[in-house]
């Protein structure tokens, strides 16, 4: 639920009430409406008959310059007209310190301790503190107490009601912010147009890259698989234990002797194999 959104209902009882009331009466209703705690918006009631009449009453104008006090000014300018403006009892005084601190949020949401305390005529941190906390509870405003930089940062605010006259201000306020969200919001458009197409740009690129990659590496294994399919005809190691001659038969080498004619090469051409010696026998002689 919106902050502020039940407030209008509170009202609603002293619209009723107040559209057959003039004079004295009206200035009563006004003085009960400022009180009543849940009533934080009073902009309607500028609205009745008889609550306008009291502008041009000396008699009861204070009560219609305190329906202006509440409607949209703060306790400071209560203090600055204090001679102007009835009494506040404490109700009224509590409520329209919750309103000021509104009014303050909308002008920057880092409301320093001391600043506050000052536009509040407060004393203590502690009262301070104990009226912001009643604030967040009444739904007035959202925001948290840094205790430690002494300040409250505000996240959002009820509305207030808006002085006659600060309409058009309100409006040229709220045409510069759409404006300049608007500029915001085409700066935005374009920069991410800019970064999804070199974010795509990018991508493409990885993907050549790696089917670059990956046809290098299907070229290499290709080319192993054909080396290892045909095997070279020259240049090969033969098993050891084989000899080979012209024609690419192998020769059987059974005898110890013809082998070492054979491996003797050329020299040992023509040559005859020695012949195994024989001892000379001896004769017996017979008896």
């Amino acid at each position: 639920m919106d902050l502020g959104s039940n407030f209008a209902a509170k009202l609603e009882p002293y619209l009723l009430m107040g559209k057959s009331m003039k004079g004295a009466a009206a200035a009563k209703l006004i003085q009960e409406a400022t009180s009543a705690p849940g009533v934080f918006v009073f902009g309607e009631l500028f609205e009745l008959p008889g609550i306008r009449d009291l502008e041009k009453n000396e008699q009861h104008s204070k009560s219609y310059k305190l329906l202006q006090l509440f409607a949209y000014k703060t306790y400071w300018d209560y203090l600055e007209n204090k001679d102007q403006l009835p009494a506040l009892n404490e109700a009224q005084t509590i409520k329209l310190k919750h309103l000021s601190i509104v009014s303050m949020a909308t002008e920057k949401r880092i409301l320093p301790y001391p600043q506050l305390m000052s536009s509040l005529a407060m004393s203590t941190i502690r009262d301070l503190e104990d009226l912001i906390i009643d604030a967040i509870y009444l739904d007035i405003l959202r925001g948290k107490l840094d205790q430690k930089e002494s300040q409250l940062e505000v996240e959002y605010t009820m509305g207030r009601d808006l002085e006659p006259g600060k309409v058009e201000t309100m409006l040229n306020a709220l045409r510069d912010w759409a404006l300049t969200t608007s500029a915001v919001l085409a700066t935005l458009d374009s920069q991410i147009s800019t970064i999804s197409a070199q974010t795509a740009f990018d991508q493409k690129r990885k993907e050549d890259y790696e089917a670059h990659v990956q046809q290098i590496i299907k070229e290499v294994n290709d080319k192993k698989e054909s080396n290892s399919s045909y095997p070279s005809s020259s240049g090969s190691r033969r098993p050891q234990g084989q000899n080979t001659t012209g024609s690419g038969d192998r020769m059987d080498v059974d005898e110890p002797e013809v082998q070492g004619l054979v491996s003797s090469g050329s020299k040992g051409k023509n040559r005859k194999a020695p012949q195994a010696e024989t001892k000379p026998s001896r004769k017996r002689n017979r008896f």
